[in-house]
């Protein structure tokens, strides 16, 4: 018994690391691909902050979100548009740089709050998490809400790991892991 015990102990630390070398790898290769389109780059981030904007507003609209999570949330796109009129030279003290950052964690501190609140299916959290917060799996703990099945954080994290997977063993050389 202790025997099967330790192996799944085993298997799920090597599952753990796989899965940060995958993630790490993908975005080794992302990071090469900005570095070398970064035109295409700026103009595939501006229509991520348009959709995501539309995404807050539908929120609004039509699901009555909290105005200052949403007036938050808005905000934050603002101020994302202001640090693309520099990229991808990023000055790491500006204050719109130093603002970002603090509004990514109010951001989230909001939204965990208002979903530690209010119950939604995981499926509906999970949309709003990924389109708006990107959150990426996270979820808010509460005694109100049923913990997420095992089926719920594979559907969460497929899509990245898959893709972290698939990215650098692509054949297209540029920052490719696979050397020969």
């Amino acid at each position: 018994m202790w025997f099967m015990y330790v192996l799944s102990w085993l298997s799920l630390f090597i599952q753990v690391a796989f899965i940060t070398l995958a993630v790490a790898a993908g975005l080794y290769y992302l990071a090469e691909l900005i570095e070398e389109y970064t035109v295409a780059t700026s103009r595939i981030i501006k229509y991520m902050i348009w959709f995501s904007t539309a995404v807050l507003i539908g929120l609004y609209v039509f699901e009555r979100f909290p105005t200052c999570m949403i007036g938050v949330g808005l905000f934050t796109n603002l101020v994302y548009f202001g640090l693309l009129q520099t990229f991808p030279f990023i000055m790491l003290t500006s204050p719109n740089f130093i603002l970002s950052c603090g509004l990514v964690v109010v951001n989230h501190y909001l939204a965990f709050q208002f979903f530690a609140e209010e119950y939604y299916p995981f499926s509906e959290f999970r949309g709003v998490a990924v389109l708006v917060t990107r959150i990426w799996g996270s979820w808010p703990l509460s005694h109100l809400q049923p913990p997420p099945s095992p089926t719920d954080f594979l559907h969460v994290w497929g899509c990245p790991v898959s893709a972290s997977w698939a990215l650098p063993l692509h054949g297209s050389g540029v920052g490719s892991l696979v050397h020969v």
